[in-house]
């Protein structure tokens, strides 16, 4: 594998990282509660999971996962259920719009609950799993590709990821003053909170 075609893949992943998902909602759903910190825990909850999910690919067991049917589908359905349970409290969150409170209740949380939002959003999405057996062997060459390149592209495809939502926390950060205004807020939290619903949604009935 030459470098023009790593960067090339490079460039086509992050390109897709940045298109929003379900990761990028929980990590901005973190970042809106939490601030630049709240969002960063959520952010490596994802790069933990995504580091599992690349490792499970490069090496065939996300394969095995993916041709267990019975597997496959208690992943998909866990996933559906947690998306869709994020998105009912982001939601119930801006039909209250009692952020002074919820300011109050956000404080509390420990930066482990927001790493396991991340860690689980990622981590029981098979279609996470399926875009690494879906991209990873368009450039692996049989007989001529080591282990080592094939953990080389799914590490970037997860590295990519984590850019694109570092990205969105320096958004965050940089409009923040705007972000706290409670209208804006509201309509944030319900855009997100539809997105995470609608994306538990799509998971589930696939």
């Amino acid at each position: 594998m030459t470098w023009g075609v790593y960067g090339g893949f490079a460039l086509m992943m992050l390109a897709l990282a940045l298109v929003p998902g379900p990761d990028n909602m929980v990590v901005l759903k973190n970042a809106l509660s939490g601030g630049v910190r709240g969002g960063g825990w959520a952010c490596f909850g994802v790069a933990v999971a995504n580091l599992a999910q690349a490792t499970a690919a490069a090496l065939g067991l996300g394969a095995v996962i993916m041709n267990s049917r019975p597997v496959f589908e208690a992943v998909k359905w866990a996933g559906a259920a947690y998306l869709c349970y994020l998105g009912i409290r982001a939601l119930i969150g801006a039909f209250r719009g009692d952020y002074g409170r919820l300011a109050e209740t956000a404080a509390a949380r420990s930066g482990f609950r927001r790493w396991r939002e991340g860690f689980l959003s990622n981590v029981t999405n098979p279609k996470v799993l399926v875009l690494y057996l879906s991209v990873l062997p368009q450039f692996l060459i049989p007989g001529v590709t080591t282990t080592g390149d094939a953990l080389l592209l799914a590490y970037t495809i997860a590295a990519a990821g984590t850019v694109a939502q570092l990205l969105l926390l320096f958004f965050v950060h940089r409009v923040r003053t705007w972000l706290e205004r409670r209208k804006v807020r509201r309509a944030l939290d319900g855009v997100t909170g539809t997105a995470l619903v609608g994306f538990g949604a799509v998971l589930a009935f696939e």
